[in-house]
C-alpha cells in the first residue's frame, strides 16, 4: 500500500502553489490593475516571493530524496511554511481586508530566512560527504 510521505506531500504542495502562482500571476496582469497601486505592490510582493520559494521548495525536496538529509527536509517544511505565512497572509489582507492577517508575514520572512540558512548547512555536510571529509 502507498502511502504519503512528508516530502510527497510537500510535492503535492509545490505543484497547488505553482500553478497558483501562474494562474494569480495572470490574474494581477490582466485584471488586478482596478486596485490601488499599494495593493497591487503588494500582491506582486506575495507573488514573487510564492514563486521563488516554491521553485526553491521543489529543489529543496529533490536534494532531500537524494541526499537524505534531514536539514532538507526542514528547510522544506520551512519554505511551505514561509509561502503560508508571508506570501498567503498577504493576499488575504490586500484581498480581503484582513488586516491582522499581515501580522503572519514576518514569521514567514523568518521561515524562508531559515530555510535558507539549512539548505546552506545541509549543502556543507553534503560537499563534505562527497569529499570524504
Amino acid at each position: 500500500m502507498k502511502y504519503l510521505t512528508v516530502a510527497k506531500l510537500l510535492m503535492i504542495f509545490v505543484g497547488i502553489s505553482g500553478c497558483f502562482s501562474v494562474l494569480f500571476g495572470a490574474w494581477l496582469a490582466h485584471g488586478g490593475q482596478s486596485l490601488a497601486l499599494a495593493s497591487q505592490e503588494r500582491l506582486m510582493t506575495a507573488l514573487t516571493y510564492q514563486f521563488y520559494h516554491t521553485l526553491a521548495l521543489m529543489l529543496t525536496i529533490i536534494l532531500y530524496k537524494l541526499n537524505t538529509n534531514v536539514l532538507l527536509l526542514v528547510a522544506a517544511i520551512l519554505f511551505a511554511l514561509g509561502i503560508v505565512f508571508f506570501s498567503a497572509s498577504l493576499y488575504i489582507k490586500t484581498l480581503f481586508d484582513v488586516l491582522n492577517m499581515g501580522k503572519l508575514a514576518p514569521f514567514g520572512g523568518l521561515s524562508f530566512a531559515l530555510a535558507w540558512l539549512l539548505v546552506g548547512f545541509a549543502g556543507t555536510k553534503m560537499f563534505d560527504q562527497k569529499l570524504g571529509k
